[in-house]
């Protein structure tokens, strides 16, 4: 089973949040239908631009946790380098 630690925006350059989860495109899914985090629901946060996959919880919440630690432009520089137009990625996840 694989483990993903993601990043959503709610634009470019917009606001970000940042999570873990072991079915990513349900979790985004969960998001986009406004069930997910209060946070997601408040700042229309839904879409999908980065992502990264782990083979254990334990390093994907590792993880994300040092990704909410750090500054905002390094989260943006991050989404730059892996996806530079800020596609919404989740289109990619249904296929």
């Amino acid at each position: 089973m694989a483990f993903f630690v993601y990043i959503l925006a709610s634009r470019q350059r917009g606001t970000l949040y940042t999570g873990v989860t072991n079915d990513l495109a349900r979790r985004v899914h969960e998001h986009r239908e406004k069930t997910g985090s209060a946070f997601t629901r408040r700042y229309g946060v839904t879409r999908l631009v980065y992502y990264e996959t782990f083979d254990t919880p334990d390093t994907a919440i590792a993880r994300e946790k040092r990704l909410k630690r750090w500054p905002r432009e390094w989260k943006v520089q991050t989404i730059e380098k892996f996806n530079p137009e800020w596609r919404d990625l989740y289109e990619d996840l249904n296929r």
